[in-house]
């Protein structure tokens, strides 16, 4: 059946919802860099639980006037308005009183969720509507999605993943560099409100799939996962989005096999599933890669040493530097230094002498900070100098490696 799901053989809703959740991944992946760039993470925190208060009144409003209470074009507009004013909330204590951001988001937060949660108990106490179901606004559902909810699902996933690629450069500087953005013309006020708009925009349109409480997962863990594997903002957006998109097609799909298991959950699992391949296996940043350095520079300052010992007719006890030492061909197994060894030593001993020169000349202090035990003085000088340094250190000019 998981595969029936992954191949989109079960259904125009299913297909429908997988295909919808893979563009609000997207979205989300990509607006979510922005967020995580211009270090404004929580906001979507706040965003998402200010919208309960415009589910519960939407669903309210409709019941009362006799429609479907559960209508989700009407529970996603008032779940947008609700968002709305908790996002201008939020932007008025940060600019009108001495509340820092951070705590500006928390009260925001806990007052809208907390109002919400009491009007979703009234709720489950009145005989209208068909009140069942509207908990999964919480953690998402797709589970008996109607074939409308999964056309507007999936309407809103392209049409908000459409604004943010149209917006994506603006708001890259802004994220950047406001000051810079600032002086280039750009209205950095303007442009923080776009991207809090398009959060707004995926939060109530990942609703239904995400649910509330988790869509900030789906914010923030792609452009997290993103980062581990470049240092370009460009290819951290493409990635996030790419993320974000696998991570919520495979938890639609996981959902759709499996009815009885919540979306939300499924999704954001995929998602740190992807985030923990990402930090073990990420080339650069990743923690077997910095394993991987790390034994590297411990070999490289291992057999430094042991070249110094060597030069300097000193004992080597150390075991890991006598067995780099004999790999190299540089000792014989009883320790004595071969005749490659004997050159390599001579030209280690050589460079820091030639290095001890460099540092202690106020003229090549440049050169002298990128001094690390480890690095040869030709990277860093030219043959003229290294010549001159020799000139005045005296004994031989030169050792052949």
């Amino acid at each position: 059946m998981l595969l029936d799901a992954l191949l989109l053989q079960l259904g125009y809703n299913a297909t429908l919802v997988a295909i919808g959740a893979a563009l609000l991944g997207t979205a989300a992946g990509i607006t979510g860099t922005f967020l995580f760039l211009r270090k404004r993470a929580l906001v979507s925190d706040a965003v998402s639980h200010a919208t309960l208060p415009g589910v519960c009144i939407a669903f309210l409003l409709m019941a009362f006037a006799g429609g479907d209470g559960r209508n989700l074009a009407g529970l996603l507009a008032g779940s947008a308005v609700s968002a709305g004013i908790g996002l201008w909330c939020m932007n008025w204590l940060t600019r009108n009183t001495r509340l820092a951001e951070d705590a500006a988001i928390g009260a925001v937060l806990s007052v809208f969720f907390g109002f919400g949660i009491v009007l979703l108990t009234v709720i489950q106490t009145l005989g209208v509507g068909r009140q069942a179901g509207l908990e999964g606004f919480l953690l998402g559902s797709t589970a008996g999605m109607l074939y409308s909810d999964a056309v507007v699902i999936a309407a809103g996933g392209a049409v908000t993943l459409f604004l943010v690629l149209l917006t994506r450069r603006p708001m890259t500087l802004v994220a950047f560099d406001p000051e810079y953005a600032a002086a280039r013309g750009l209205q950095v006020d303007r442009i923080d409100m776009l991207m809090m708009g398009l959060v707004m925009a995926v939060t109530v349109v990942g609703l239904k799939i995400v649910g509330l409480i988790l869509i900030v997962a789906l914010l923030i863990i792609p452009a997290v996962t993103a980062r581990f594997w470049t240092e370009r903002s460009e290819y951290v957006v493409l990635l996030a989005g790419l993320f974000g998109g696998v991570a919520a097609y495979l938890g639609a799909a996981l959902s759709a096999s499996a009815p009885n298991l919540p979306t939300g959950p499924l999704i954001v699992l995929v998602s740190f599933a992807l985030f923990a391949l990402s930090l073990f296996l990420a080339p650069n940043r990743g923690v077997l890669a910095a394993v991987l350095r790390h034994m590297r520079f411990q070999r490289r300052v291992h057999l430094r040493q042991g070249l110094l010992a060597l030069a300097q007719g000193q004992a080597i006890y150390e075991s890991l530097t006598l067995r780099l030492l004999r790999r190299a061909d540089l000792v014989r197994a009883d320790g004595v230094a071969t005749g490659k060894g004997k050159v390599r030593a001579a030209k280690a001993l050589r460079d820091e002498q030639r290095w001890e020169v460099v540092r202690s000349d106020v003229t090549q202090e440049a050169a002298a900070a990128l001094y690390d035990g480890l690095r040869d003085i030709e990277t860093v000088l030219t043959r003229d100098q290294i010549q001159e340094i020799d000139r005045r250190i005296g004994g031989p000019r030169e050792v052949v490696s």
